[in-house]
Order: structure tokens, then sequence, then C-alpha cells
């Protein structure tokens, strides 16, 4: 058997607002902004009513706790708009790789250096590898050379975010894109 009340969905926001107020007397506000003073519950949900607004708990935590009487659906929807502009206006910055070996030729290093370039205008950081097969390993201070070639190469488009360090057979850096002026 289904219980109703487990079928009811929750309130999103979790707010306190008009009979979900369990506070015996609160800091009213009033609609215009100006304190009313510290009333008993029954009394700010009366007055909210007389106003033909809701009552919202904006402080539950303070002492005593603040409520305002508003226009909760009005509140509501100016909410969900500032968080919409907020999400639009955030950026994603994504890693991108770039992989290199050791013997790695000039115009295959530079074919990398291009698509580094394009990842940083693009906003992208880029994770630059060096990747070292069987005796490779023994000299690990020619990947380390290749590298700083490399971040020599984009230093006009990027800063070293995190320096080379070994991870097993990877040497790897971290280049983010430099901001624009």
């Amino acid at each position: 058997m289904n219980n109703p009340s487990q079928n009811k969905k929750p309130n999103r926001t979790d707010e306190l607002v008009n009979e979900k107020i369990r506070f015996n007397e609160v800091l009213l506000i009033g609609p215009k902004g100006e304190q009313l003073g510290v009333v008993s519950r029954r009394v700010a949900l009366e007055k909210a009513q007389f106003y033909e607004l809701d009552l919202l708990c904006v402080a539950p935590n303070a002492t005593p706790p603040v409520c305002k009487i508003l226009d909760y659906g009005k509140h509501r929807f100016e909410a969900q708009k500032k968080a919409k502009v907020a999400k639009r206006n955030q950026k994603i910055i994504q890693t991108k790789e770039v992989q290199l070996t050791p013997q790695i030729g000039e115009h295959d290093l530079m074919v990398k250096v291009k698509a580094a370039i394009r990842f940083f205008e693009d906003g992208s950081r880029v994770k630059v590898g060096v990747r070292f097969r069987g005796r490779q390993l023994a000299h690990p201070e020619v990947g380390e050379e290749m590298i700083q070639h490399f971040i020599e190469l984009v230093k006009d488009y990027s800063v070293v975010e995190k320096p080379p360090v070994m991870e097993g057979r990877w040497l790897s850096a971290i280049l983010a894109a430099k901001t624009k002026k």
C-alpha cells in the first residue's frame, strides 16, 4: 500500500513559508522593508494575510528568527531567474592533452604546438605529456628538455600551472591559458 504522504514531492527549496514556520516568536519585516518588531508566529501570519502576501523565514538561525512578508511566488521566480543567469555566465574549463615522445621531430612538435595554441585560445588548460618506452626511461632528462622546449614555444599563450613531474612512464606538466587583458 502506498502512503499518500510518501508520494508527495518535497518542497525543492525547503524554505520555511507560512504554516511551515514553527518558531514561537519572530522578528517581523514588513512588505516595504520596515521592521515591525518581535511578534508571535500567529500575529506574523495574521499580518501576512492582512497584506494578502506570504510569510518567509529569511534567517532561521538568528535569535529571534527573522521573517519577512513578501510575495513568495515572485520571490521564487526571481531566485530561479538569478540562478539561470549565473549558470549561463559560468565558464567550464576543460583540460586537453598533448602527447609527445622524447624523439619527436621538429615538424611534428610544431603541429602539437599549434594544437595547444588553439586549445589555449578556447580557454582550455593543456596537459603536456612525454611518454617513455623501454630504454628511454634511462634518460628522463631528454623528456624534460622536450617539455621545456614545448613550454618555451607556447609561453606567449600560456602559464605553467603545474611544473613537469614524473608519473610512472609519463613526464607531464599542466599549462593554463593566459588571461586576456
